[in-house]
């Protein structure tokens, strides 16, 4: 469902929350550990974060890897995945179909629209703390 680089973004995300929360930031090493993602493309996926604007990196000996109070109260799963992936999860055709829409639509059409919307729905409302409180309460597991 998500791209690969997707997936670890989350991973990422959830992990730094997580430690912010705890009012640390954390390392590149750290979280490609705890994710279980090769460091090279932790790297970029939290480059590319960066630039998005979903984490904050500080140099220095007291840097590392934050998200801002501000934007850790309002990030949701659905800022992730289109930081990432852009929108295509939530417009693109069940088959692949390029021109699939509800006038040429798939074989699949109406009963994916129906999952497609539902699954934007449940990312748009999905607070980041929310699950990086169950991460970090051992409720759910990152690896």
């Amino acid at each position: 469902m998500f791209s690969k680089s997707c997936e670890y973004a989350i991973r990422a995300v959830l992990f730094i929350a997580q430690e912010t929360m705890e009012e640390r930031r954390t390392n590149l090493s750290a979280i490609a550990g705890a994710i279980d993602s090769p460091e090279a493309f932790t790297a970029k996926i939290l480059q590319e974060l960066v630039h998005k604007g979903i984490i904050k990196s500080l140099k220095g000996p007291n840097g590392g890897f934050e998200i801002e109070a501000a934007i850790l109260r309002k990030l949701k799963l659905a800022d992730i995945v289109e930081a990432v992936d852009g929108n295509i999860l939530f417009t693109k055709c069940g088959l692949g179909l390029r021109d699939c829409d509800s006038e040429r639509p798939c074989p699949l059409h109406q009963n994916f629209v129906v999952v497609r919307n539902a699954l934007q729905q449940m990312m748009e409302q999905t607070a980041v703390a929310t699950l990086a409180e169950d991460v970090g309460c051992g409720l759910a597991y990152l690896k």
